[in-house]
């Protein structure tokens, strides 16, 4: 008896000490529209979907540089405040996969209400709601034409940004991450650059100029 309510406690004890591990709370650094880092750990917002660093979208016929402007919008809403982070999962990117706060303020939700991101419906409809209201005041990208993120990383692009890609064009400097974690970038020229290939699911990314890199933590290729 005394041994079963031992084990019982001792169960009790590491279930109490895995949920512990599951919330993280710091300050963040953005990576991009739906992803961040707190005490170095890489976090995939649950439930929903950016737009890629180096993806375009348009808006009353031009260009601009929306997946930069999602990392914009959710840089400048949490700013330098401390946020917390409810893991839900572990993408096979090994990055924790979770419910972030700012307060009371569900970031998950505010990116999609805002229209920065669209709801990932691949894995949740946790968000289709804030989709639907952000798509139907044409905020964020659906104020105009835009391919969805991940339709963009399998090769989908609008006909206005086949004809002038970011990646080989304006933002050719390739942000890659190596099997150790390093943060290296490639200019064009380099020993490297021609064999790099960016997977922005894993966080790799593409800049438009070295300071922007190094600014985004990345650091120059020594060869």
């Amino acid at each position: 008896m005394k041994l079963s309510i031992l084990i019982a406690c001792l169960m009790s004890a590491l279930s109490w000490s895995a949920s512990a591990q599951l919330v993280i709370v710091g300050v963040a650094s953005v990576i991009d529209g739906d992803t961040l880092e707190v005490h170095g750990k890489r976090i995939r917002l649950h439930g929903i979907d950016a737009p890629e660093s180096a993806q375009l979208c348009e808006k009353d016929g031009r260009q601009y540089r929306c997946g930069q402007q999602a990392a914009l919008a959710l840089s400048d809403k949490i700013g330098r405040a401390s946020i917390r982070c409810e893991q839900r999962d572990m993408d096979r990117y090994k990055r924790i996969v979770a419910v972030c706060r700012l307060g009371n303020v569900d970031l998950n939700a505010w990116m999609t209400r805002e229209g920065w991101a669209v709801a990932y419906r691949q894995y949740s409809r946790d968000y289709v709601d804030e989709e639907s209201a952000a798509r139907a005041a044409k905020l964020g990208i659906w104020a105009g034409r835009f391919v969805e993120p991940s339709k963009w990383r399998r090769g989908d692009r609008l006909d206005s940004e086949r004809s002038g890609d970011s990646a080989s064009g304006s933002c050719p400097i390739k942000g890659n991450i190596s099997n150790r974690g390093e943060r290296i970038y490639h200019v064009p020229g380099g020993r490297y650059y021609g064999q790099t290939r960016i997977d922005e699911q894993k966080g790799e990314r593409w800049f438009c100029s070295e300071g922007e890199a190094q600014k985004a933590g990345w650091r120059r290729s020594r060869q």
